[in-house]
């Protein structure tokens, strides 16, 4: 493994109206949440918050929305964020995650500065239904295909702690497999008594095996990084994700909670060893 970490951040950039049921999104109207609800966050906040995440040496910088996919309102709003981040900040891997996107919305995207697009499994297909009743699993993963073939580079990974058998986690890691892509997000479920869902945070030492698993199915090259849940999974020992075999994390804070300070993570790869990458063609 290298000793490099790659960093990322996230701004959410239109949030909690989603009207799909996935049990374990606090941006769901259906479940009430309370959470900070708007449609589009000004441009100039999004471009004040790229530079920051720059400033903090993260690489990659990712604009999400909340729904099931993009309408034409929303791709023109991401189009004209991507737009103004390339026009402000240099040498930073800009990442779409808008839902569902048919090929000729992500060649848009693409034509407009986006350089990635996320875009997870969430959980195995067979589990899938048990999560989400309003739109299937399949058509997550068709996304995942188109958004290869657009000429986009993938993001794509899931959620433990939704009440998943580790057959279905095996499942949902050879999936992601399946679609080789650059970068796979491990998340965590952080529970919210909003939430229809019977999920729990897991034990450390389970969550670590986890990450583990997930190097060994996805390889030795592959970008695995430590996403939603960081923070209440692993607390203060969560430079042990790295010997387990992560190289990614996400800095600062996620949709609709709150992470660590990025200077408490720079603190702690640099107390570890840990040297953070300086773009995306830094060896994996």
């Amino acid at each position: 493994m290298s000793e490099k970490v790659f960093l990322c951040a996230i701004s959410n950039i239109s949030s909690g109206h989603c009207v799909e049921d996935c049990k374990f999104c606090t941006q769901s109207v259906r479940h009430g949440a309370t959470i900070e609800r708007f449609y589009h966050k000004p441009i100039e906040t999004i471009v004040e918050e790229a530079k920051a995440a720059r400033e903090r040496q993260a690489i990659g910088f990712c604009l999400v929305t909340a729904g099931k996919g993009i309408d034409e309102k929303t791709l023109r709003f991401v189009c004209e964020a991507a737009e103004a981040v390339k026009k402000e900040v240099e040498d930073l891997n800009l990442i779409a995650c808008n839902g569902t996107a048919s090929m000729e919305q992500l060649r848009i995207l693409k034509d407009h500065g986006i350089d990635s697009y996320n875009h997870n499994l969430e959980t195995s297909e067979s589990f899938y239904p048990a999560i989400c009743t309003t739109h299937g699993w399949r058509e997550r993963y068709e996304t995942c295909e188109n958004i290869k073939t657009a000429g986009l580079k993938l993001c794509t990974g899931g959620i433990f702690g939704l009440g998943e058998t580790m057959e279905d986690r095996i499942s949902l890691l050879e999936s992601i497999r399946s679609l080789d892509p650059e970068s796979a997000p491990i998340n965590f479920f952080h529970p919210n008594a909003a939430l229809p869902l019977e999920g729990r945070t897991l034990p450390i030492e389970e969550a670590l095996e986890m990450v583990r698993i997930a190097r060994g199915i996805l390889g030795p090259d592959r970008r695995i990084m430590v996403a939603g849940g960081r923070e209440i999974t692993f607390g203060e020992e969560d430079y042990r994700i790295f010997e387990a075999g992560a190289n990614a994390i996400v800095i600062g804070n996620y949709l609709t909670t709150r992470g660590n300070d990025p200077m408490r993570d720079h603190a702690m790869l640099k107390k570890y060893g840990y040297e953070i990458a300086k773009s995306c063609k830094d060896e994996k």
